[in-house]
């Protein structure tokens, strides 16, 4: 798994990191209303002190730092400099949020720093789960809490579900990733992550379903709209990984038949998906 990880700092550091940057904006507003079940579910008070973990590009650190205010503290963390780069450069001079880049897994945190541990999206790509989340535990403050979104499986959402299954016939099918192998569907076991976080130390441990339909493309017309959604699967994510070696005939019937796949969803300005997720919350124990 360190060969895993050393890969994994080097693409967020390079294509996939930069990749995210051009589409930072619509990205975000795809995710935003999974941070906010996440949030809501953290209710942050004022001067409360958050540790947010594959903070990305700052959007939910930024909404958590509006939230603690100039009282609190906002930590947002990420192994991509790209993103983080961009998270500063988004930020207001005035807010309680700072950035940095790191590796939460392993990196030096203070200890019994926080009140609460967050993410979105950020914790299913540690090669030992467990031993990450015990690391991190140490900076919650006793009693601390932790709140955080992560995918449920595949199947149930479309912005893989749709274009990889479009890529049926046309690319050589891959083997598919051991459930439990880091990536983000691999805490799409509710069980898996409850072992996870138990055998890390944390108590009060709840698990819910959280489903969303949501903006995955956008143009003035619904054709626009849907050239959008297959540009952006193109450049980020599993599809563009999967087509970046392959000759130019296959990447353009690819994307026909991607294109196919999202002009079967609803919408006028917007490609409406399907999203699945779960959010987990957790306490430190309080001694």
């Amino acid at each position: 798994m360190a060969q895993y990880d050393a890969d994994r700092v080097a693409d967020w550091n390079d294509q996939s990191g930069e990749r995210w940057v051009a589409h930072q904006a619509r990205l975000d507003a795809m995710l935003a209303v999974f941070g906010q079940a996440a949030i809501e579910a953290a209710a942050p008070a004022t001067s409360e002190r958050v540790l947010d973990v594959g903070c990305g590009a700052g959007a939910s650190s930024l909404a958590l730092a509006a939230l603690v205010g100039r009282l609190g503290q906002v930590l947002g963390v990420d192994i991509s400099e790209p993103l983080i780069d961009r998270a500063r450069a988004l930020a207001p001079q005035d807010t309680p949020a700072l950035f940095r880049v790191a590796d939460a897994s392993s990196a030096e945190l203070p200890e019994g720093a926080f009140d609460i541990l967050f993410s979105r999206f950020g914790v299913m790509f540690f090669d030992d789960p467990t031993r990450a989340f015990a690391h991190i535990r140490r900076a919650l403050q006793p009693g601390g809490r932790v709140a955080f979104v992560c995918w449920r499986g595949v199947a149930e959402n479309d912005w893989m579900r749709l274009p990889m299954g479009a890529l049926k016939g046309i690319v050589p099918p891959t083997a598919p990733p051991e459930p439990e192998a880091p990536g983000p569907f691999s805490f799409g076991d509710r069980g898996r992550v409850a072992r996870i976080l138990t055998a890390a130390g944390f108590t009060n441990i709840a698990i819910s379903p959280f489903d969303a339909s949501v903006p995955f493309g956008e143009g003035a017309t619904r054709d626009a709209a849907i050239d959008d959604a297959v540009e952006m699967t193109l450049e980020v994510g599993p599809l563009a990984r999967t087509l970046a070696d392959q000759p130019d005939d296959i990447r353009a019937r690819a994307s026909a038949a991607v294109r196919a796949a999202f002009a079967d969803r609803p919408g006028q300005r917007f490609v409406m998906i399907d999203g699945a997720a779960w959010i987990v919350t957790a306490r430190n124990p309080a001694s």
